[in-house]
């Protein structure tokens, strides 16, 4: 064949390509929705380090990896016998120092004060009976019918007589007073010392009760019974799945177009015929490079702004981690926001 007709024919056909993808350039981008932004990201991942609070010999773990859990579930739990001790120890004081301040506030008993006015009574008998001794002792010292010492014996006898006296009629007026406010405050702030205690041993048992905080499911099992625990030493990884969302990136000249609410429709590689309802929840207010892992035709190096779109999971499809595509429906109504809304998931 001749040369020019060979480069004829290869001049048509390339025409000819060139004429067929523009027509196909041309029709597919005529399909292509116009109310609609594509955005890729992927299911967030979030993740809780369940630690116990305290140090402990783990007793048991009542969770396998991949065991859904609700918040509030208990998961695992210390061995609690010296933390229950330490709680009785605790609750032992406390009662104790309540009874010491009851017996302040309820002063002197009837049958105290009593025996202190008897008591009066009685120093004031040998008072009496020791002033008459001393009078004769020293009119006899007068006349020397009886020896100085003897003088000297009934005045010191006198003496302890008055301080006697003096000394039980302090004690009445003690009885009668009942205890100082000083005493009772410090009895009171005692008290309050004990029950700070009692508290805290409260908190501590708590704490050998490891529950999860929220719902989710059990990712990874660190610890088993027989270790010992640690509060810098999680036990449990938890991954949260509720609420559920995809983590997208919009660039900078499409961010105008989308406003929390909006309506949007995620896809995965795993069930691309399945569409699930979402809708963008938070808009970040800065700006970023496009993470390595969002795989777009656009140059990795663009500026754009995280996007968090919550999205419906009621068949437990989507998995955390799992890469996406978001449609946001520019055109749709937006839901409303904040906690009185309605749950735009019910009845999935």
């Amino acid at each position: 064949m001749d040369r020019k007709k060979v480069l004829r024919i290869v001049l048509l056909l390339a025409v000819a390509a060139g004429v067929g993808a523009g027509l196909y350039f041309f029709f597919h981008r005529a399909q292509e929705p116009t109310d609609t932004l594509r955005l890729y990201g992927n299911v967030d991942i979030r993740q809780v380090q369940l630690a116990f609070h305290d140090t402990g010999r783990i007793e048991r773990i009542l969770v396998q990896e991949g065991a859904p859990v609700q918040a509030g579930e208990l998961v695992a739990q210390l061995d609690p016998v010296r933390f229950e001790a330490a709680l009785a120890r605790a609750r032992a004081k406390v009662a104790a120092r309540k009874e010491t301040l009851s017996r302040l506030l309820a002063g002197s008993r009837p049958e105290e004060i009593a025996t202190a006015e008897a008591r009066v009574r009685g120093a004031r008998a040998s008072l009496a009976d020791a002033e008459q001794s001393y009078r004769r002792t020293r009119a006899l010292a007068r006349t020397e019918y009886v020896s100085r010492q003897s003088l000297d014996d009934a005045e010191a006898a006198l003496h302890n007589a008055r301080a006697d006296f003096d000394a039980a009629e302090q004690t009445l007026t003690l009885a009668v007073k009942g205890p100082r406010e000083e005493d009772i405050a410090a009895a009171r702030a005692q008290l309050e010392e004990d029950e700070a205690a009692l508290k805290l041993a409260e908190e501590q048992l708590a704490d050998t009760r490891l529950e999860a905080p929220a719902d989710g499911v059990v990712q990874d099992r660190i610890l088993e019974p027989g270790d010992m625990a640690f509060p810098q030493t999680p036990v449990l990884t938890l991954a949260l799945n509720d609420p559920l969302w995809v983590r997208a990136y919009v660039p900078e000249p499409d961010l105008g177009k989308i406003a929390p609410g909006m309506a949007a429709e995620v896809r995965t590689d795993s069930f691309p015929e399945k569409v699930y309802r979402g809708w963008i929840g938070f808009i970040s207010p800065t700006a970023e490079f496009t993470p390595k892992r969002v795989e777009t035709s656009e140059l990795r190096s663009k500026l754009v702004y995280q996007v968090r779109v919550y999205v419906c999971n009621a068949a437990d499809e989507l998995r955390l981690g799992m890469p996406t595509s978001v449609d946001i429906l520019l055109k749709e109504p937006k839901r409303e926001l904040g906690p009185e809304a309605a749950d735009p998931c019910r009845g999935e």
